[in-house]
């Protein structure tokens, strides 16, 4: 299948791997290549570009609308904004149906990943001028994406078609795996590539697969595996084990300050990054690049005294947190900084005059010079009368709707050339040490080792207070339980891609999003679990529904 397994490494200029930061030499080079044959893999050149291209499908999840849509939507921490489509991800209503293309784009994109990890892993012993301990290496790494993209495909659809070689020509025969069968190949890859992963806190060529990250990735695995159909006995104390591994080994930590985990540029790189996804600024390395910058903001760019500009970012408004989110999850606003670091309160004015379109209903007019605060949200219920106070609008809750709400700020992006700018170019990142420390805990209190578990949890918890507040912030053994894992990683990973898999793995989707998310409320079930089959890998296997059958229910 020459034509198919060129598409699948496409142009190597565009999917070989960087970061952002361009004044750093240490990343994973590029050079624009065309007319790429079947054989140039097996040169040592095509050799290293073919193991570059594997990552890049990585950026067709991480970063991006589809990924976000099947990772965030439809949970307990965020309802709807007021544009945008793919809403059936929000509703689980009758418009998710195995038609919807985001289910293709992420399917068809993850399976060419790992038909590139299937052929460096199958070539690589035949191609010469490469050292053997390189070979291994990115046999290692091959082994580490490809269980990535399979734990992804995994959560997200259930059981699906396992090929662990290279696909070189068509074909229609297809099927799903098992469970057992997905869980064995994941652990097997991850396990069996951890003693050839590069053992530093972060490879020399930034971005590519660590020893480190794969740990990570396994602690997730087992943990998911833990609260399965297939679970064992000792699924918790290997993900606790995993996780103190990359604790405890590596020489990460957590930095000092919240907000600072997301500092675009040289920040990005950072002892709490275990694995990030890369982006440039350069639109043909970076293709649509991180536009998550996108799609939490609201509508502040028709405020009075407000215009669209970079920093404030170009608002779809496709994502409002709820109320649970903002009142409970992150309730605590006196000793808990993450609020306050999570969400943008306050805005400034930008384009001066005076106006009478004003949302807040205490003033009839406002006027404002240019860098006067012209919206404020204060996070709680202000009356009339001390808002008309005010020489500014106030935003309260009761205010709050599809197009105004507090938004998040973690993928803010204001290095874009222009205010209509949508390719971003921070990295996104993918697995931080935060997370690690909220699996350990979670995996050790699911092993009755509640002492272990709030010692752990308090770590997160402590880098999160407010200066002179980490005393307040730590919690006792006694709060020390199920909910408190939730709430916290809420908190601490809000928007990153996550919730709808930890939700999943829990078992709890279905309840929560009933109790917290009205919108998803009076449709979501147990069939949700899983998203539908794309019809087009049904339609192009042999047999059909009856070979590849559809999940249940759509």
């Amino acid at each position: 299948m020459k034509k198919t397994y060129i598409k699948s490494l496409k142009i190597f200029s565009l999917v070989a791997f960087m970061m952002v930061g361009q004044s750093c030499e240490d990343v994973l080079k590029e050079t624009v290549i065309s007319g790429i044959g079947n054989d140039y893999i097996n040169t040592p050149k095509g050799f290293e570009d073919a193991a570059k291209a594997a990552y890049s499908s990585l950026r067709n999840y991480y970063g991006t609308q589809q990924g976000l849509t099947v990772t965030e939507y439809g949970t307990d921490l965020y309802a709807t904004g007021a544009d945008g489509g793919y809403k059936g991800f929000h509703f689980y209503d009758a418009q998710l149906q195995p038609t919807v293309d985001y289910l293709a784009v992420i399917w068809d994109e993850l399976y060419r990943g790992i038909n590139t990890c299937n052929a460096v892993i199958e070539r690589a012993p035949n191609v010469t001028g490469v050292t053997d301990a390189i070979k291994k290496q990115r046999i290692a790494e091959m082994k580490f994406l490809r269980a990535h993209y399979y734990f992804i495909l995994f959560q997200q659809f259930g059981g699906v078609d396992l090929r662990l070689t290279e696909t070189l020509a068509p074909t229609k025969i297809t099927s799903r795996a098992t469970p057992a069968d997905m869980y064995k190949a994941i652990i097997a890859d991850l396990e069996t590539a951890l003693p050839d992963l590069d053992s530093k806190i972060r490879s020399s060529d930034y971005g590519r697969a660590t020893k480190a990250a794969a740990e990570h990735l396994l602690s997730r695995v087992y943990l998911t595996k833990g609260n399965s159909s297939v679970k064992a006995a000792d699924d918790y104390a290997k993900a606790e084990s995993y996780a103190s591994n990359v604790i405890k080994n590596y020489g990460f930590k957590l930095l000092p300050d919240f907000a600072s985990v997301f500092a675009q540029g040289a920040g990005e790189v950072n002892d709490e990054v275990i694995f990030a996804v890369q982006y440039t600024s350069d639109p043909l390395t970076t293709g649509g690049g991180n536009n998550l910058h996108l799609f939490f903001g609201m509508q502040y760019d028709v405020q009075a005294g407000m215009v669209r500009d970079i920093v404030n970012g170009r608002p779809f408004k496709r994502l409002r947190p709820t109320s649970y989110c903002l009142n409970t999850v992150f309730g605590d606003r006196v000793n808990d900084s993450r609020y306050k670091k999570t969400f943008k309160d306050t805005w400034t004015c930008n384009s001066p005059g005076t106006f009478t379109n004003v949302f807040d209903n205490s003033k009839k007019s406002v006027t404002f010079k240019t860098g006067d605060t012209t919206i404020f949200i204060p996070g709680y219920e202000m009356s009339s009368a001390d808002r008309a106070k005010k020489p500014y609008q106030v935003l309260v809750p009761s205010r709050y709707d599809e197009a105004l709400f507090p938004t998040l700020t973690k993928f803010f992006d204001p290095l874009r050339p222009d205010r209509t700018y949508e390719a971003g170019s921070r990295d996104f990142l993918c697995f931080r040490l935060a997370d690690t420390y909220l699996m350990l805990a979670e995996a050790q209190l699911m092993q009755g080792k509640t002492k272990d578990a709030t010692d752990n949890i308090n770590v997160v918890r402590r880098r999160a207070a407010f200066a002179g507040k980490e005393s307040a912030m730590l919690i006792t053994q006694a709060q020390m339980n199920m909910e408190m894992i939730i709430e916290e990683r809420g908190r601490e990973l809000a928007g990153e891609q996550i919730r709808w898999m930890d939700l999943k793995r829990w078992g709890n989707l279905v309840e929560r999003v009933q109790k917290y998310n009205p919108q998803a409320a009076p449709n979501v079930k147990a069939m949700h679990l899983v998203r539908p089959i794309p019809q087009t890998q049904i339609d192009r296997t042999e047999g059909g529904a009856t070979a590849f059958p559809q999940n249940t229910g759509y």
